[in-house]
């Protein structure tokens, strides 16, 4: 059994961490600058850097941000690059926390937002693990914090572009964990349940533009319903965030940290219950458990080729 006891009293110094400027990274930027330990934040534009940067010192914190596209690699190293310069060479630990929603069936993004969700969630949170290592391998010590999703582990409808993108970077972080481990870096995987944050109103954005385009109006209408009853349900991302300082802080961290009592229920079910259950309870959770009907020729969208209907729902 892992032992957490021990502090690293006071290592590590600094700390990188993506997607600051809200829900989780926020509160895990300012608990970890709490600590005492240096901190810089990444924002999509220079307007949200600085707010984040305000934002810390209302806390009586400080904090360093910088302007990051994670779906640019130049964009990506210039970052690294900065936060390097701003510590001794390079940051003692990322937490890779930057991620992006994508709501809807299977078969409802274009190709340009599957890009985008898979860019975000899995390559760019790679490609950023990939900068920082050398830094860490020539100290002999370091440690990547990557969040990923309970979802990883809990497929369900209407959710698969997002889940198959977070069970790719929890997969991907197994994988580096081994692999650096002999450097001397310590990779963690968090895996959060639902967490109240501004990432459910881009979710429910997508399922809005999902209702006015499809005539299979009723799924979405459903899936936004149960989204916000989901979030109102949720809680802060405090306790996600503690959990990350203590994943950095200890010297013997766990492989993998499940976070919220529905993501280890959840993750508990699916492994036990046969899957036509699973599914039985999930469609009918999403309105999909009745046979779909035939579209009437005016519901059928002329601005794109013809989509498969996974949808379950009646056009009628």
């Amino acid at each position: 059994m892992v032992n957490e006891k021990t502090s690293n009293a006071g290592w590590p110094a600094s700390v990188l961490v993506t997607g600051a400027t809200s829900g989780i990274g926020l509160a895990t930027a300012l608990l970890l600058a709490s600590q005492g330990r240096q901190v810089i934040g990444t924002a999509r534009s220079r307007a949200k850097a600085d707010a984040l940067v305000r934002t810390a010192r209302s806390h009586g914190l400080a904090l360093d941000a910088v302007v990051m596209d994670l779906t640019d690699p130049a964009s990506c190293r210039e970052a690294v690059e900065r936060a390097a310069a701003l510590t001794d060479g390079g940051p003692h630990a990322l937490v890779a926390n930057a991620g992006i929603p994508l709501s809807g069936a299977i078969t409802d993004p274009s190709d340009d937002r599957i890009r985008e969700v898979l860019e975000v969630n899995v390559v760019g949170t790679l490609r950023m693990c990939t900068l920082v290592l050398p830094a860490m391998v020539r100290r002999g010590r370091g440690r990547i914090v990557t969040v990923s999703s309970a979802s990883a582990r809990i497929p369900a409808p209407m959710n698969g572009w997002y889940t198959a993108s977070k069970h790719a970077l929890s997969a991907a972080t197994h994988s580096l964990r081994m692999e650096t481990r002999r450097y001397g870096v310590r990779v963690v995987l968090v895996e959060p349940g639902t967490v109240a944050t501004p990432f459910w109103d881009r979710a429910q954005e997508d399922l809005s533009t999902l209702t006015a385009a499809r005539s299979d109006a009723g799924v979405h209408d459903r899936t936004a319903s149960l989204f916000s009853r989901i979030q109102g349900s949720a809680g802060g991302p405090q306790p996600v965030a503690r959990t990350i300082a203590r994943a950095l802080g200890v010297p013997r961290p766990r492989r993998r940290y499940t976070v919220g009592v529905d993501a280890h229920v959840g993750a508990a079910l699916q492994c036990v219950a046969p899957l036509w259950l699973s599914d039985h309870i999930k469609t009918r959770l999403f309105a999909l458990h009745t046979p779909a009907g035939a579209h009437s020729p005016d519901a059928v969208r002329t601005d794109e080729p013809a989509r498969l209907d996974l949808t379950g729902e009646s056009a009628g």
